[in-house]
Protein backbone atom coordinates (compact mmCIF):
# COMPACT_ATOMS: atom_id res chain seq x y z
CA UNK A 1 0.00 0.00 0.00
CA UNK A 2 2.42 2.18 0.86
CA UNK A 3 5.79 0.95 -1.26
CA UNK A 4 6.93 3.69 -2.57
CA UNK A 5 7.30 5.52 0.99
CA UNK A 6 8.44 3.22 2.42
CA UNK A 7 11.45 2.50 -0.05
CA UNK A 8 12.11 6.17 -0.04
CA UNK A 9 12.43 6.04 3.60
CA UNK A 10 14.83 3.13 3.63
CA UNK A 11 16.93 4.23 0.95
CA UNK A 12 17.51 7.41 3.26
CA UNK A 13 18.30 5.10 6.36
CA UNK A 14 20.74 3.43 4.16
CA UNK A 15 22.46 6.72 3.43
CA UNK A 16 21.95 7.83 6.98
CA UNK A 17 19.80 10.85 6.46
CA UNK A 18 17.61 10.60 8.69
CA UNK A 19 17.72 12.24 12.79
CA UNK A 20 16.52 10.67 15.82
CA UNK A 21 14.13 12.81 18.31
CA UNK A 22 15.52 13.16 21.86
CA UNK A 23 11.70 11.41 22.98
CA UNK A 24 13.00 8.59 20.36
CA UNK A 25 16.54 8.14 22.08
CA UNK A 26 14.76 7.85 25.55
CA UNK A 27 12.80 5.72 24.18
CA UNK A 28 15.24 3.53 22.80
CA UNK A 29 17.32 3.63 26.08
CA UNK A 30 14.08 2.32 28.34
CA UNK A 31 13.58 -0.54 25.89
CA UNK A 32 16.84 -1.44 25.69
CA UNK A 33 16.97 -0.94 21.93
CA UNK A 34 19.85 0.49 19.98
CA UNK A 35 20.29 2.16 16.64
CA UNK A 36 21.09 -1.15 14.82
CA UNK A 37 17.75 -2.43 15.56
CA UNK A 38 16.07 0.33 14.92
CA UNK A 39 17.70 0.52 11.18
CA UNK A 40 16.97 -3.15 11.01
CA UNK A 41 13.19 -2.39 11.46
CA UNK A 42 12.64 0.22 9.52
CA UNK A 43 14.79 -2.01 6.63
CA UNK A 44 13.05 -5.13 7.10
CA UNK A 45 9.81 -3.99 8.81
CA UNK A 46 6.54 -2.75 6.71
CA UNK A 47 3.94 0.34 7.63
CA UNK A 48 1.41 -0.93 9.03
CA UNK A 49 -0.60 2.90 9.25
CA UNK A 50 -0.20 6.38 7.99
CA UNK A 51 -1.49 8.67 10.14
CA UNK A 52 -1.49 12.53 9.74
CA UNK A 53 -1.63 14.95 12.29
CA UNK A 54 -4.90 17.36 13.01
CA UNK A 55 -3.27 20.49 13.44
CA UNK A 56 -0.39 20.20 10.76
CA UNK A 57 -1.51 18.07 8.53
CA UNK A 58 2.12 16.26 8.64
CA UNK A 59 2.12 12.51 7.88
CA UNK A 60 3.61 10.19 10.17
CA UNK A 61 4.23 6.44 9.48
CA UNK A 62 3.97 3.10 12.01
CA UNK A 63 6.46 0.97 10.62
CA UNK A 64 6.38 -2.57 12.83
CA UNK A 65 9.66 -4.62 11.93
CA UNK A 66 12.15 -6.75 13.85
CA UNK A 67 15.16 -5.61 15.69
CA UNK A 68 18.51 -7.49 15.45
CA UNK A 69 17.41 -9.87 18.18
CA UNK A 70 14.41 -10.53 16.19
CA UNK A 71 12.04 -8.94 18.85
CA UNK A 72 9.29 -7.04 17.40
CA UNK A 73 9.38 -3.50 17.86
CA UNK A 74 7.42 -0.26 16.27
CA UNK A 75 9.16 2.91 15.21
CA UNK A 76 7.16 6.39 14.36
CA UNK A 77 8.83 8.15 11.26
CA UNK A 78 7.75 10.91 8.86
CA UNK A 79 9.71 12.52 6.20
CA UNK A 80 11.25 16.20 7.71
CA UNK A 81 11.47 19.34 5.19
CA UNK A 82 15.24 18.73 5.24
CA UNK A 83 14.49 15.25 3.68
CA UNK A 84 15.56 13.54 5.98
CA UNK A 85 14.05 10.62 7.32
CA UNK A 86 12.81 11.81 11.42
CA UNK A 87 12.34 9.35 13.90
CA UNK A 88 10.18 10.28 16.19
CA UNK A 89 9.68 7.58 18.86
CA UNK A 90 10.56 3.85 19.49
CA UNK A 91 8.90 1.10 21.50
CA UNK A 92 9.10 -2.53 22.27
CA UNK A 93 5.81 -4.19 21.46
Amino acid sequence: MFTSVLKSIREKILRQEYVITLHADEEMDDDNLMLTDVEQAILTGEIIERQQDRTTAERKYRIQGYSTDGDLIEVIVKLGLSGKVIIITVYAL
